[in-house]
């Protein structure tokens, strides 16, 4: 049975787009106050009185606990959990507004999957960095989650991580109901880049499927994506079985294969031939996938991390590379024959890796997550 939440917790969302709504609806299904802020007064309105989002989860209704506001202030008032869904380019701005009106020891969740285009820096990096907050007070949400079937009470899991397992705990505790489960990890940086990462093979298989090809070259991708998110998760500090996790395969399952997906449909729509300056004017939300191309790729530079899946995804957004074109898993440096990243090719942190660390997850989800280290 759950613990229970400590009746009238005081918990916070700022950003009512589709995920931030979705989980302004967790928090409150889990038993918490929540006050959900949106820019926009109306759809404040919409949202309070009406029980509905109509321009971002449309036919869905909304607890009757659930509070929005237009007004920082009051969304922030007495708020001992804050979570943060707002565009990642913009998390920066959103900080410095908010940072008056934050209560000293609240936690500040990031329910975002991204990098800051301009340093390349992770949400929780960008918030130790603004705020005067202790990193432990920080703590980062990720998985499989697509918000509308979330919205719709589909279950699903998610990992919080914290360098705090104590935070960890306390922000799983809130965010989980009969339908979303909460399991929690320390390793932040494998959970933030697993978000991250899988949003540009995400958009890889868009293409793809926007041309016309079958389930072999997508499943191809999948796979050497994998890889190339766990070298270069690892490159930066990660541990190998967190990209094994919610955080890593499975977000990257739910994302390349749903139609439901920012990315996949932004990447449909380049592989169907529409320029990238078209495809932003079609997208009605932000897609992090497209803003995180370049950051990423610099960053897998600056640790030596070979990244052809993602390297061909610029070369298409960039018109250079036609979609029809890629094939970014076949893609070598050398036409000899290379190993799989298995000790045959004296690579050891790849496929004989990440194959370990799908045993230890599929153990711990058969053992309800009893372990709490990993996700």
């Amino acid at each position: 049975m759950k613990p229970r939440v400590q009746p009238g917790t005081r918990v916070a969302v700022l950003g009512a787009g589709s995920w931030g709504t979705t989980f302004a609806k967790i928090l409150t299904d889990g038993g918490a106050d929540v006050v959900l802020w949106a820019r926009r007064p109306e759809l404040a309105r919409e949202i309070t009185e009406g029980r509905r989002n109509s321009d971002y989860l449309p036919g869905i209704n909304l607890p009757v606990g659930l509070r929005a506001t237009s007004r920082l202030d009051l969304a922030l008032a007495g708020a001992e959990q804050v979570f943060v869904s707002v565009p990642s380019q913009s998390l920066r701005e959103n900080l410095i507004q908010a940072e008056p009106f934050l209560a000293p020891n609240a936690i500040i969740v990031s329910l975002m999957k991204g990098v800051e285009r301009s340093t390349g820096l992770r949400m929780s990096e960008i918030i130790e960095q603004v705020l005067p907050i202790d990193p432990s007070r920080i703590a980062a949400i990720s998985g499989p989650n697509l918000a509308l079937e979330i919205a719709k009470e589909q279950p699903t899991a998610a990992v919080v991580s914290s360098s705090s397992l104590e935070t960890a705990h306390a922000v799983a505790l809130l965010a989980t109901t009969k339908y979303f489960r909460s399991y929690v990890n320390t390793d932040v940086i494998g959970t933030e880049f697993g978000g991250v990462l899988k949003n540009l093979i995400a958009v890889a298989i868009g293409i793809v499927d926007g041309v016309g090809y079958g389930e072999n070259t997508k499943a191809s991708i999948i796979t050497r994506g994998l890889v190339e998110m766990t070298d270069f998760a690892v490159a930066y500090g990660a541990q190998t079985e967190t990209l094994a996790g919610l955080a890593g395969l499975g977000d990257l399952i739910a994302t390349c294969q749903s139609p439901l997906s920012r990315n996949n449909t932004a990447g449909r729509l380049l592989g169907q031939g529409y320029s990238y300056n078209d495809v932003i004017a079609q997208m009605q939300q932000t897609t992090e996938g497209l803003a995180s191309v370049s950051p990423i790729l610099e960053l897998a530079r600056a640790k030596g991390v070979d990244m052809p899946i993602v390297e061909q995804v610029r070369q298409v957004l960039a018109g250079t590379l036609k979609p029809r074109d890629i094939a970014p898993h076949l893609t070598t440096d050398s036409g000899a024959p290379q190993g799989e990243r298995t000790t045959d090719d004296g690579q050891t942190h790849g496929s004989a890796a990440v194959w370990g660390a799908f045993k230890r997850t599929f153990d711990q989800l058969r053992h309800s997550g009893r372990s709490t280290g990993r996700n």
